[in-house]
């Protein structure tokens, strides 16, 4: 990266920040999981253009990130700023731990240049904006362009359109009365309720907090069990696959579509070459859904000088700094200049991402949302696709979770 450019924006940065007080320090943690990052340099960067501020990073282990950071709040002893994900934000705003960044994101020239609906996003519950964007991801469906132009398909953009495409891509391809290629890699142990989301929450007024025991509601996790037990279109594995078995079938060209984000890409490419792109998931029950996945930056409310923790993180969320940033962590720039020259990726998936962005959501901020994760979504789900629940009954008991 060219520190001569980087030095450039961060002296612009300076106007539309306020200056900081002379010789400020910011304490930075954050968590990268290879030691070989760009972290040094970004603070190089950045103090060269700002010599009366120094930055100390400190890379906290994932494991025991937030432990910390909670610890360090009530301790007194919290970092001046700090990487956070959203599923923190809520305890980090009931302890008074953040600083709003409202009115600097308003003063602040790079906040036109961020990738649409990250701002909304990221809001905090009460409205207010502590997080700024940093990185992140976002689901959309992966297909296989060869299986499609050897039948003369074209990629779903609705459920209906879906489920066809899926049926006709079920095949036997070796002629011994067996089925060896399944339309759809379906999750449905652990973490799979994005894909079902993706089939269901899409529906107008449906929710995870709303809606479920709807017609609608109810009609999309029946869509889902439907595609598996009648239409056969996912492998029998279905009820017991995870994120292992999805992207092995996928890559093994045992299943024609899956759904996951651009973390799997270059291994996508790296098995299967160009038979393999992306497209955003189909609209289902009349609307979109996918899911988003976060990391952003905050300026905690104990900081010593607040403006120059504000001034360090946009330097991170900045176009060129946040290309740095993020090939340390294999997610995409939130910047969007940065998103159009990206290569750690091929452009197709960058392309899948940005279009997919301006109907992804996030998970309800609540209590109830890690039991639906952890429990509460696979063991209905697979009790559905078995056929030992109705699809009512599983929304009912969700409904129910989230009502609590």
């Amino acid at each position: 990266m060219k520190f001569k450019t980087l030095t450039g924006i961060a002296s612009t940065l300076a106007l539309c920040a306020g200056m900081a007080s002379a010789d400020s320090t910011v304490r930075f943690w954050y968590h990268f999981d290879n030691a070989d990052n760009p972290m040094d340099a970004l603070v190089a960067a950045f103090e060269e253009a700002n010599p009366d501020i120094t930055v100390e990073a400190e890379n906290i282990p994932w494991n025991s990130y937030y432990d910390q950071l909670y610890t360090a709040v009530i301790g007194g002893n919290a970092p001046d700023a700090a990487m956070v994900k959203m599923f923190a934000q809520p305890r980090l705003v009931e302890m008074g731990a953040l600083a709003p960044i409202d009115d600097w994101l308003a003063d602040w020239d790079g906040a036109d240049g961020l990738q649409d609906n990250l701002i909304e996003l990221t809001r905090g519950p009460d409205g207010q904006q502590y997080y700024l964007p940093v990185q992140y991801v976002v689901l959309y469906l992966y297909y296989r362009p060869d299986m499609f132009e050897e039948l003369g398909l074209s990629v779903p953009t609705t459920c209906d359109e879906f489920r066809e495409t899926a049926k006709a891509l079920t095949r036997d391809t070796d002629g011994d009365g067996q089925t060896d290629v399944y339309g759809f890699g379906f999750r449905g142990a652990k973490g799979g309720h994005d894909h079902w989301a993706t089939f269901t929450l899409g529906a107008e007024g449906v929710s995870l907090t709303e809606g479920l025991t709807s017609e609608a509601g109810v009609a999309g996790t029946q869509f889902v069990a439907d595609l598996f037990q009648q239409d056969g279109v996912f492998p029998p594995s279905a009820p017991n696959d995870g994120f292992q078995e999805i992207i092995g079938a996928f890559k093994a060209g045992k299943t024609a579509m899956t759904i996951h984000h651009i973390g799997s890409a270059n291994g996508m490419v790296e098995a299967l070459g160009d038979n393999v792109s992306a497209a955003p998931v189909p609209e289902c029950g009349g609307g979109h859904w996918t899911a988003f996945g976060d990391e952003s930056t905050a300026v905690l409310s104990s900081a010593e000088d607040p403006e120059a923790a504000w001034k360090w993180i946009t330097f991170l969320s900045t176009e060129g700094n946040n290309t740095m940033f993020n090939e340390a962590t294999g997610q995409l720039p939130v910047v969007k200049a940065d998103s159009e020259s990206w290569t750690l990726h091929p452009q197709r998936f960058v392309q899948a991402t940005v279009d997919s962005l301006p109907f992804a959501e996030m998970l309800p901020n609540s209590s109830a949302t890690a039991d639906f994760v952890n429990t509460a979504w696979p063991t209905n789900m697979q009790r559905v696709l078995t056929g030992d629940i109705e699809p009512a009954e599983m929304n009912a008991k969700i409904e129910e979770l989230f009502a609590e």
